[in-house]
């Protein structure tokens, strides 16, 4: 499977750029929904994306989860993860069904308090209500 289809890889981009201009604006960094997620099936490891660097495209930001209990925001190789492997040799998958409903900073501080990227309903409204005040 594919990690980034063309449509996918072109969102994160302008998203990219957003931010690229936002932050030559001084203005505050842009807060996107999660574009994409991608995973291992077999290893724990979560990646919910929001842009690529328009600089380098093989650099993605997003919520990085190794399966460690210390989720974070920060940068990861496309390319990398293309070579990712899990315990049991399997690579890493594009999650079809996601749909993200909220902005990463919601999903990051949802994160936070469970120790790992969570799409439970009642955590990331939580961390909504959180993100607002």
């Amino acid at each position: 499977m594919k990690l980034l289809t063309q449509s996918i890889r072109d969102q994160l981009l302008r998203n990219g750029r957003l931010r690229f201009s936002a932050d030559e604006a001084g203005e505050d960094d842009p807060d996107f929904l999660p574009v994409v997620k991608l995973f291992t099936p077999d290893a724990g490891c979560t990646w919910l994306l929001t842009e690529l660097d328009p600089e380098d495209n093989d650099i993605a930001f997003g919520l990085c989860d190794l399966g460690v209990g210390f989720p974070e925001l920060g940068t990861v190789r496309i390319s990398e993860l293309e070579e990712v492997k899990g315990l049991l040799g399997l690579p890493v998958e594009r999650d079809l069904n996601f749909s993200p409903k909220h902005p990463i900073s919601v999903y990051s501080s949802a994160a936070w308090y469970a120790a790992s990227i969570t799409e439970r309903p009642d955590d990331l409204d939580a961390a909504a209500r959180k993100c607002a005040e």
